[in-house]
């Protein structure tokens, strides 16, 4: 829709164009406003998403927030306030008022500054360790409660926080400069007070002490502590393999290095058909690369995703020139030859290899926190001692939709869990029970996937895989565990809403 196609709000609209409930896309002074009516209550909010801009009046509205349908981030219709991650900024408020029968959108509202919670305390020292999705959410959140006390970053990255998902997608095609990768530019941290240190890695914790320690000999005391440690690739040893041939992607480091070695190659392998494999693959192909991916599997994404979606993820990479060798895995590799168990002999200017992550709990583990396949923490996200919270990939939570023990590694689960940990750091027992979600993009086909299924028994199709317009619900027992959505963003976000529902009446 053009600016010609959306009315001026500040002309005013008829109340009777806003039925209860309705969205209206309009212009106010040159900017896109979004108008939204809930009963007798009218909003004007900034129409655009502040992670990645996606178009709000494509998305829900629940009771007093509006969530974006790209990747569900969650706003203040109130306050413009950013609810959840993964938007960190709030977007903006217009006053609105009605005279007759009419709706007129008039000046900007101040920014709304957020109510600190009203358990609010201030511990003398927090300490996060971990420079990812979780660290970054977790700092933002306790400045944003209004914690005055001495906050500390310490990140074994040589990268402030950045924006991991862009570093499998748009940064290593080459559609997204660098300076968009990171999350906070650097005065963000010093403007409040956030004690961030790079390259350096905690070696030991001692909880009795509240103490931890670094690799360069420091030692850092905090009252409350945030295990936010991440997950590392699994790597492979590939027989004949040259190191510097062969590539892993978790860091910013990485993916620059890959895009640094891609510069002059023609054909690359990579190991491993997972998200990110994948994300890579479709990122070297918009590049003009040759790729091979070899996977153990018979069908990419299978165990994730289901036979019938994973044999489309093949065809779409196929459709785009990629090929699949599967049911292999690398022999051996000689030179710029890579010879596969099959027997095929593959030529390949680097590898880069995703076969998964391991939780980090190595901290955790001489610590002597409790371990379930990750650091085990309760509902309120904290570990086996008390003030130290764990989120992200590392965290093992029980999670009320499915009445498990779940661990989940994706970027927008850590951001909210993060927030989570921060606020109950400063006092709140806030429970973790946000249903989680994660995309992936594969080209221009975006899969969006709500809710967790390590097992089901039965996979309800509705639409067209193929012709990319389907939601997939995987359900176990005859209930709904997940649902993937393939260009269905409003629906993703319905199954969203009613999983929440369902956790708030059990």
């Amino acid at each position: 829709m053009n600016d010609f196609e959306k009315p001026d709000l500040k002309r005013g609209v008829p109340l009777a164009s806003m039925p209860d409930g309705g969205k209206l896309l309009g212009v106010v002074d040159g900017e896109d406003v979004l108008l939204v009516r809930r009963g007798t209550e009218l909003f004007a909010v900034g129409a655009h998403c502040t992670h990645y801009h996606g178009p709000l009046a494509e998305g829900l509205v629940v009771d007093d927030e509006v969530r974006c349908p790209w990747h569900h981030a969650c706003f203040s219709l109130r306050t413009g306030e950013a609810l959840r991650a993964p938007a960190l900024d709030p977007i903006q408020c217009w006053h609105v008022e009605k005279v007759g029968e009419n709706i007129f959108v008039k000046e900007k509202a101040a920014p709304s500054v957020p109510k600190p919670l009203s358990t609010t305390v201030h511990p003398s020292s927090i300490v996060i360790v971990g420079g990812g999705a979780a660290g970054l959410a977790a700092a933002d959140m306790v400045r944003r409660e209004g914690h005055s006390g001495l906050v500390t970053m310490i990140s074994a990255d040589s990268a402030p926080p950045v924006d991991r998902p862009n570093l499998s997608k748009d940064f290593l095609a080459g559609t997204a400069p660098d300076e968009w990768i990171p999350l906070r530019p650097p005065q963000w941290y010093s403007e409040r007070q956030i004690n961030l240190i790079l390259n350096s890695r905690v070696m030991s914790l001692d909880t009795k002490q509240k103490r931890i320690s670094t690799e360069d000999g420091k030692t850092y005391e905090y009252e409350a502590l945030l295990l936010a440690t991440g997950a590392d690739p699994i790597k492979l040893p590939l027989e004949g393999a040259n190191p510097f041939e062969v590539f892993y992607l978790r860091s910013f480091a990485d993916s620059k290095a890959i895009v640094a070695k891609a510069a002059a190659a023609k054909q690359v392998v990579v190991v491993g058909a997972s998200f990110i494999g994948l994300e890579v693959a479709a990122s070297l192909r918009a590049r003009g690369i040759a790729v091979h991916v070899v996977a153990s599997e018979l069908v990419p994404m299978e165990r994730i995703l289901g036979s019938r979606v994973g044999a489309f993820i093949r065809s779409l990479h196929e459709s785009h020139g990629v090929v699949f060798h599967l049911g292999e895995t690398v022999r051996q590799v000689e030179g710029n030859k890579v010879t596969l168990t099959g027997g095929q002999t593959i030529e390949a200017d680097f590898l880069v290899l995703g076969v998964g992550v391991r939780p980090s709990t190595a901290l955790a583990e001489q610590a002597g926190l409790r371990i379930d396949r990750g650091i085990a923490v309760n509902e309120y996200l904290e570990t086996s001692a008390p003030g130290v919270f764990a989120a992200g990939d590392a965290a093992r939570w029980p999670d009320p939709h499915t009445s498990e023990r779940i661990r989940v590694e994706h970027w927008v689960v850590a951001e909210r869990q993060g927030q989570t940990a921060a606020k109950n750091m400063l006092g709140a027992r806030q429970r973790f029970d946000a249903v989680p979600f994660f995309w992936s993009q594969h080209y221009d086909v975006p899969i969006n996937y709500v809710g967790h299924a390590e097992k089901w028994d039965t996979i309800d199709i509705d639409g067209d895989v193929d012709k990319r317009d389907c939601s997939v619900a995987y359900k176990r027992d005859g209930r709904t565990m997940a649902v993937a959505t393939i260009f269905r963003d409003l629906e993703s976000l319905q199954v969203e809403s009613e999983m929440e529902r369902a956790i708030r009446a059990q």
